[in-house]
């Protein structure tokens, strides 16, 4: 670093002193750095130099006539070299260092290099030299005063005594001599674990009760041996190496906790053996050769292991039963007996049943005092030839307490069914049938099954002997055939034959059956074929089975049923009247809507009709009800003419009217309402009605038509005048 002030001075050799040259300065920090007096040429720095930013400095400097400004000399260059001094302390590339070396190292063992830097001149007098030493960490480590190697000082550094340190390291220049500057940092070193601990456990002995009910695969207990060292270091591995139960039990490792989970590995029982004795040992997975001398590197302990008692269920002696009984044995009988025993030492007694989901008809009973199974029922092999049933032992003491056991027993089969034929033949013989003709073989089943297998033996039945007309020939192989005994047949003496076969096993008791053969006579040609039956033959043959008959009448009373219903609801609908229009008739009422011509169109309706209601026909029917044959036709009084001059009788029509249908038994079962309009009098003009008109037209007089005013003057020219004008 160089202070201010004056750096060089530049001459020119024609400057005579007179102020006629000006000097001028050029080149790095000219003006800034660097200013120059244009009079003497004297160079001053303006600002402190620091060698570190800058070493050096090139300028440019000439003289020239103040006046002219013409250079009076060539431009000179110089240079400017800043001169180092020790303004810079040395400084660490790092701080805090961290470093970590194993424990029980060496001494000498490098740990980390540290490293200072000093920004002074190297090359110039010692500020820039820089020496190491140790400040804080003795004695445990060293560092090299040229190089900054921190090493291990001090042996049999342990981890698990201390295991963190902190080193303070001193770089100090000017070769660490006087008044030199200095800088520090911080290491921190970690030791290591290395494997320099055996495990122990932290028992000599352990003890553990366990139930004999525990299931295979639990875990009985867990010891666990302590290691001082951490990580892999620490790992494990336990094993049994004695027990008084071989196989009884095994040993594992917990990786996550270092622990030893002993297993069941086989069942225990309490009344057998209560207590089990077994030797462990203990032992580091990763041992370093290097602390062999340390070891041993395992240790043993005693574990003892009390076997607890609990209520088990009953026993049986075998895991399963077979028994084997005769289909014909007697009911009650003892076929076998089951046998469960308490294995506790209480010896509770112990309760048989039969689980009757396995024998829902209840062919079998169990005494439950002693365990035997008896028939309950009679047996049938040919329908059941095993069963498989379940029995149950249950504690008096604690009825919860049971258990089971599968009994299997085997129907042995007794020759109790006859023999019948495999099928049910049907057969038949030909007219010109030759004798000892074969016209069938027959078969037999047996539904027994005897251990040497079924031999049939076929005969005619002894009452038919004397007066067959056929044979039975038995051909020893459980067949026979069925021979004609004379040389022809004729279907109109006799057309069917029953022919009693009779069927005996070979076994005992021998069983037999009759089976009636039905052979039919019929027509044959010279080959033996069938040609033409008897009706009677044909009829048998073209019959229609057993079956069939039950489903046609099956489906004939379906039917029948169905047209009952069906005729019994029609019953229950509901009448609809006859009448469903508002514009109905009622009472010879006609609703007339056309236009027409006027009173003087009387071919629309009989006019006189309603004009004289006697004469309607006495026999003619209402017509908005259905007819009726009962009844006689309801005989109406004649009700008199209605007139102008006499409307009393009008109101008399219309009572008459109302008492005719009060009492008309032919009316329907509803109400009825006839309506009856009278126009009434009182009008100027009279009553306008056709009802009055008469029925000629002659007895018209329209003259009345021009006395009603010029309303009425059209229909007054119309009808007023006489024949001739119209």
């Amino acid at each position: 670093m160089t202070k201010c002030g004056k750096v060089e001075k530049l001459h020119s050799d024609g400057d005579r002193g007179d102020g006629s040259v000006k000097y001028v300065l050029t080149g790095e920090g000219a003006g800034t750095l660097f200013k120059i007096d244009e009079k003497s040429g004297d160079i001053h720095a303006t600002k402190r130099l620091d060698r570190e930013e800058k070493a050096y400095y090139i300028l440019h400097a000439k003289a020239v006539n103040r006046f002219t400004n013409e250079a009076l000399e060539g431009e000179s260059e110089f240079i400017i070299k800043i001169h180092d001094i020790n303004d810079n302390e040395p400084r660490f590339t790092k701080d805090p260092y961290m470093a970590g070396v194993p424990e029980m190292s060496d001494v000498g063992t490098s740990v980390i290099q540290v490293t200072a830097t000093d920004a002074d001149d190297a090359t110039y007098g010692n500020s820039a030299r820089v020496v190491y030493s140790i400040l804080e960490g003795q004695p445990y480590f060293s560092v090299d005063a040229e190089t900054g190697l921190i090493k291990t000082a001090l042996p049999g550094m342990d981890r698990e005594v201390k295991e963190h340190y902190q080193v303070v390291i001193q770089a100090k220049d000017m070769a660490g001599q006087m008044g030199g500057l200095s800088g520090t940092t911080t290491v921190s070193i970690t030791l290591s674990d290395v494997n320099d601990n055996p495990p122990r456990f932290t028992k000599t002995l352990y003890e553990f009760r366990v139930a004999e009910s525990n299931e295979l695969g639990s875990a009985v207990g867990v010891i666990r041996a302590v290691d001082a060292d951490i990580g892999q270091n620490a790992e494990m591995d336990y094993r049994i190496i004695s027990s008084d139960g071989p196989g009884m039990f095994d040993i594992t490792v917990n990786r996550s906790t270092q622990e030893g989970v002993i297993l069941l590995r086989k069942p225990l029982d309490f009344e057998k053996k209560r207590q089990y004795s077994l030797r462990v040992q203990v032992e580091n997975v990763h041992i370093n050769p290097r602390f062999y001398s340390m070891g041993p590197f395992r240790d043993e302990a005693s574990i003892k292991i009390v076997v607890e008692d609990v209520d088990e269920p009953p026993v049986f002696e075998r895991p399963s039963y077979i028994m084997e009984v005769k289909e014909d044995t007697a009911r009650n009988t003892v076929i076998g007996s089951v046998s469960a025993s308490d294995p506790d030492d209480k010896h509770s007694l112990v309760r048989y049943t039969i689980d009757r989901r396995t024998d829902m008809d209840r062919v079998f009973n169990i005494h439950a005092g002693n365990g035997s199974v008896f028939i309950f029922r009679e047996l049938d092999r040919e329908e059941n030839a095993w069963h498989n049933i379940s029995v149950i032992a249950t504690e008096f003491n604690n009825p919860r307490q049971t258990s089971r056991v599968p009994v299997y027993i085997r129907v042995l089969d007794v020759n109790d069914n006859a023999p019948t034929f495999a099928t049910n033949y049907e057969t038949f013989v030909c007219e010109n049938a030759k004798a000892n003709q074969r016209i069938q073989t027959v078969r037999a089943m047996d539904p027994d099954e005897p251990l040497g297998g079924h031999r049939f033996i076929f005969s005619l039945a002894p009452e038919a002997v004397g007066k067959a007309n056929f044979s039975v020939r038995d051909n020893k192989d459980n067949t026979a055939w069925i021979l004609t005994r004379r040389n022809s047949y004729s279907s109109l003496q006799k057309s069917i034959y029953h022919v009693p076969v009779v069927i005996t096993d070979g076994e005992f008791p021998v069983q037999s059956s009759t089976n009636t053969l039905t052979i039919r006579v019929c027509t044959c040609d010279r080959e033996g074929n069938m040609k033409l039956c008897n009706p009677e033959a044909l009829t048998a043959r073209a019959g229609l089975s057993t079956g069939a008959l039950v489903a046609i009448l099956l489906c004939v009373i379906i039917l029948l049923m169905i047209v009952v219903l069906f005729a019994a609801l029609r019953r229950q609908r509901k009448k609809e009247p006859l009448i469903i229009s508002k514009e109905d008739v009622r009472d010879n009422v006609v609703s007339y809507n056309d236009e027409g011509g006027g009173e003087e169109d009387t071919q629309a309706f009989d006019i006189s009709t309603l004009r004289n209601p006697e004469a309607i026909e006495e026999s003619k029917q209402r017509r908005d009800i259905i007819p009726e044959t009962f009844y006689p036709p309801v005989r109406r009084p004649v009700v008199p003419p209605v007139s102008r001059e006499n409307n009393g009788d009008v109101r008399d029509f219309i009572n008459q009217r109302l008492q005719d249908n009060d009492n008309d038994p032919t009316a329907p079962p509803y109400d009825s309402l006839a309506t009856y309009a009278y126009e009434g009098n009182g009008s100027v003009a009279e009553s306008l009605s056709s009802l009055e008109s008469v029925t000629t037209e002659g007895d018209q007089d329209y003259n009345y038509l021009s006395e009603w005013g010029p309303r009425f003057k059209k229909l007054a020219d119309m009808y007023g005048g006489d024949d001739s004008d119209s």
